[in-house]
């Protein structure tokens, strides 16, 4: 398996599981510091690998009237302050290719939205800045799609990704998580990311927005680091009945710390015994 290298942390192989976590969306600078903060805390408590993630902009959201983030300019100033201040990688998703150079300059990780996977040129673009390219395969794709994605960053020099599941549509307004997909994504020679909080999302649930089920997290992390994934994605929120986008589908920080000690338990296991 390649490697990829996320600030001081390795992903992939026996390594432990990378952390991707934090708000949906930017709400405010002092939010994303004390969110990041917080699960810094945590995270430094047990070593956990630990990359931050938040959009400084949610250009598909349910309504027009939603709530989007404070832009490209702001949002990149803030995870600049995440990194400087709370010293941790951060994460964002671009959606055209005119954001990608700027948020090279600030981003450890560049983002490629499933619905967006499989725009060539974005893709492309986001893989020419050198920085590791996180592409979250698509609710509309299989499995072994996503080696088409892979092909495409690689065919970049120097190119690299990880590819991140996030649950594949189930008729209206559902998603399934079908757990052979990991090994199968795996096997195309990069991490694989699990997205615990988007696969148990409702997409346009609540008719302008979308629901979720939260409560259904532990079970699906657990059972992707059973499976042998590289990294766990959860959106984190203090107060998710309050969070401006994707409340329903985060989970709440004052139970992340329980959750991460579950899923390293689980990840020890496994990689003790690699298949």
């Amino acid at each position: 398996m390649n490697l990829v290298q996320v600030d001081r942390w390795t992903v992939g192989a026996a390594n432990p599981f990378l952390l991707v976590a934090g708000p949906c969306v930017i709400e405010s600078e002092q939010h994303c510091l004390e969110v990041a903060g917080r699960i810094r805390e945590i995270t430094a408590k047990l070593a956990v690998p630990f990359l931050f993630k938040a959009s400084f902009d949610k250009a598909n959201r349910s309504s027009g009237r939603s709530f989007r983030g404070p832009g490209l300019e702001q949002g990149l100033r803030i995870l600049g302050l995440v990194r400087s201040r709370i010293g941790i990688p951060v994460l964002s998703d671009v959606h055209e290719i005119w954001q990608v150079s700027a948020a090279a300059e600030v981003l450890d990780v560049i983002q490629v939205p499933a619905f967006l996977c499989r725009q060539t040129d974005l893709v492309l673009a986001a893989a020419q800045t050198g920085r590791v390219v996180n592409v979250k395969k698509g609710q509309f794709l299989s499995p072994w799609d996503a080696q088409n994605i892979v092909e495409k960053i690689t065919s970049v020099p120097g190119g690299k990704l990880m590819l991140t599941e996030r649950g594949s549509s189930f008729g209206y307004n559902n998603l399934v998580v079908d757990f052979k997909g990991l090994p199968v994504m795996r096997s195309f020679g990069w991490p694989v990311i699990f997205d615990a909080t988007h696969s148990v999302q409702l997409p346009g649930g609540a008719g302008t927005a979308s629901g979720g089920q939260a409560a259904f997290i532990p079970a699906l992390a657990r059972a992707a680091v059973a499976v042998g994934v590289d990294g766990i994605f959860v959106e984190v929120h203090d107060r998710p009945e309050q969070a401006l986008s994707d409340g329903p589908n985060s989970w709440r920080l004052d139970r992340l710390e329980a959750l991460l000690v579950e899923l390293q338990q689980i990840d020890r296991l496994v990689k003790a015994f690699p298949a």
